[in-house]
């Protein structure tokens, strides 16, 4: 018999003395019982379109062809999978499509318990929690008045949890600490107030009124973590945020949303409603819309104690735990797995029913399924049938090959690359020299957003590896695709999870357009044509790199330091945050930039630096204001978690510019 396993280990056996191309036909089928839900791990209720599970393709051509691509394509945007959203049914269904079709090629499973797949755990959301309560006390007597969450005040995801004891209220203006700028005054909330041990009352944004120049100065002191950062600083109990009659919002109370980091700011922070804040504004004389009149009119308008009021709340969150999986075959050349090997890769995922937050549809089609075609059904389409290609190549002893391809489907990318990220942790260990992933995966070659080639194919990661222009001609020789190679390494895709272990790669890509992370981004709009042509010449390039006795050397991307996301940060520490790790109380590391001032003080991927500078870290937020305070050349302290340990370095850094 067959020995097919389910995603558990568990073994199971189909009785059939079955040629290898039934097998394949067996797995082309579209099967609707209940073993099949189970091999597969698939929900056992059906789905939009009447089944839980995607048929593969027929009668595919032996030649990477427009055809096959438009077929996967179709297969992965099928209303079934609902946007292939991370940790959803849909996502399970596309999973175990691309996983069908690599035991179809005859690829080994390359996933958890000789299986196809890979899961991980992830935070998909935050909720209230149980027992949340707001009490606000009053008059000479103190009476307390009790107000409901979710409609009089809502904790912000950074809220530190529990109970906090009746407190004074002192009002703090928009709750900004900022310097001088060009057109604008130096603006300090906290002068002449004592906010220690005591609830601030802050409005939501910035000063109304304020010339264009003003708000971009002060736009980076006027998000809510740092709001929350400056009154941790001054020893504040809490935060009370009131948006304010002029702010002109559709609802008052902030979202309950989870942001780049699930880390807490130490001290309680809620959003109230102007009517609750005018109830505790009410035994100061002042009402709120004089109040937020005379602070917007003069950035400096003193703070004060209000009195004969103090406030308690109890805060519970829930962080929302799912799972999410990568779909991993190998494409083994030999009697036996080799130690090095290319990885090919691209993102299944895509943001689901209804897009979320990332999503950039208009208004009447923000609830439809957002298919992603281009983004990124278009890559995974590609490296299927590079797949199926090289297995036909390798079957006929036609696959010029000493070194295994591994075939990947990440999920989480839209959520901050989790999938590929796990995958290359659980694969290293950044404290061992001779268990650097570096040493088993000689390259990794990428594919998002591969379905619409205009003008060219731009090939990122040029800047990785000096056997990369060579590599790109040898293989465009007889395919003549108009090709633009770039530098840049460090990108918002999972190539990046592989760069940060030293790792050379390549990321093809055909450029952004107005239907990206909408419902518009559909199966008909794509150039099947030149996803044709980036298939053929990627999958040539893997081959060579698998046939070469030499492996590609690594070099840092000379133009990463030239870069930031963040243009009034001077300092350069050569720190990579791991923003999958976004549950821990600190700052996690991906990595460190080979040569940087992280790497030469001794940090290590894997550290996570929970201070600064003498400065406090429990989040990214944290992390990037305390580096804007750094001076160039001077030395600083940094204090990392290692495993179980405290250890401190010593820092220079450096200039970005």
């Amino acid at each position: 018999g067959l020995p097919v396993f389910a995603p558990n280990g568990t073994e199971l056996i189909w009785t059939s003395n079955q040629t290898e191309q039934k097998r394949s036909q067996l797995f082309r089928a579209s099967w609707n019982d209940t073993l099949a839900r189970a091999l597969l791990d698939l929900p056992t209720t059906s789905g939009p379109s009447g089944t839980s599970l995607l048929p593969l393709p027929v009668d595919l051509q032996d030649q990477i062809h427009e055809k096959d691509l438009r077929s996967h394509v179709e297969a992965l945007t099928d209303p079934v999978t609902e946007g292939r959203l991370t940790g959803t049914a849909g996502e399970k269904i596309a999973s175990s499509y691309v996983a069908r079709f690599f035991r179809s090629l005859g690829l080994k499973p390359a996933g958890d318990n000789n299986s196809y797949f890979q899961s991980f755990g992830f935070t998909a959301g935050i909720s209230l929690g149980k027992n949340n309560s707001l009490e606000l006390l009053q008059g000479d007597s103190l009476s307390g008045s009790s107000y409901k969450v979710d409609i009089d005040w809502r904790p912000f995801a950074f809220s530190q949890e529990g109970q906090v004891d009746p407190a004074e209220i002192v009002y703090a203006g928009y709750g900004i600490r900022a310097p001088p700028g060009k057109e604008q005054r130096e603006i300090d909330d906290y002068a002449e107030i004592d906010v220690n041990n005591r609830w601030v009352l802050i409005f939501r944004y910035i000063p109304q009124g304020l010339s264009p120049a003003s708000r971009q100065h002060l736009h980076r002191y006027s998000s809510l973590r740092h709001k929350a950062m400056v009154a941790r600083e001054q020893g504040a109990k809490g935060i009370l945020v009131m948006s304010g009659p002029h702010s002109k919002v559709r609802n008052q109370l902030a979202p309950l949303q989870f942001d780049v980091s699930l880390s807490g700011s130490s001290i309680a922070a809620l959003s109230i409603t102007d009517e609750l804040g005018e109830q505790i504004l009410s035994s100061s004389g002042w009402n709120l819309d004089a109040l937020q009149d005379k602070t917007d009119s003069n950035s400096d308008t003193p703070g004060f104690l209000i009195p004969e009021v103090r406030l308690s709340a109890n805060v519970s969150l829930q962080r929302q735990r799912k799972t999410g999986r990568n779909v991993l075959g190998r494409l083994q050349v030999g009697p036996a797995p080799s130690r090095q090997f290319v990885v090919l890769g691209a993102h299944l995922d895509h943001l689901g029913s209804s897009g979320g937050s990332s999503s950039l549809a208009d208004e009447d089609e923000q609830n439809e399924i957002h298919p992603g075609a281009d983004d990124n059904a278009s890559g995974v389409a590609a490296i299927l049938e590079i797949a199926q290609r090289q297995a036909n190549l390798l079957s006929e002893g036609r696959l010029p090959a000493n070194r295994d391809i591994l075939f990947a489907a990440w999920s989480g990318e839209e959520l901050g690359l989790l999938g590929s990220n796990f995958w290359t942790r659980d694969n290293s260990n950044p404290h061992s020299e001779d268990a650097r992933l570096s040493n088993t995966v000689i390259a990794y070659l990428n594919f998002d957003m591969v379905g619409r080639m205009q003008e060219s194919v731009s090939l990122f990661g040029v800047g990785s590896s000096s056997v990369w222009p060579r590599e790109i001609e040898a293989a465009n020789v007889s395919i003549g695709i108009p090709i633009s190679t770039k530098a840049e390494s460090t990108l918002p895709t999972d190539a990046t999870s592989f760069y940060m272990h030293e790792i050379p790669t390549l990321a093809a890509f055909t450029g952004a357009h107005t239907d990206y992370h909408t419902p518009r981004d559909t199966a008909e709009k794509l150039n099947y044509q030149g996803l044709k042509n980036i298939a053929r010449l990627i999958s040539k390039i893997s081959v060579s790199l698998a046939s070469q006795s030499d492996i590609p050397d690594f070099q840092t991307d000379s133009t990463e330091t030239q870069r930031t996301t963040r243009a009034h940060l001077r300092a350069y520490l050569g720190t990579i945050p791991d923003y999958a790790r976004s549950d821990v109380s600190g700052v996690a590391l991906s990595g460190v930039k080979q040569g940087g001032p992280a790497d030469e003080a001794g940090l290590q991927a894997g550290d996570i630096i929970v201070e600064l500078a003498s400065r406090k870290i429990e989040n990214i937020y944290d992390y990037t204001f305390a580096i804007e305070a750094l001076e160039i050349g001077e030395t600083i302290a940094v204090v990392v978690r290692r495993q179980d340990k405290m250890l401190v370095f010593s820092l220079v850094p450096d200039s970005r510019n």
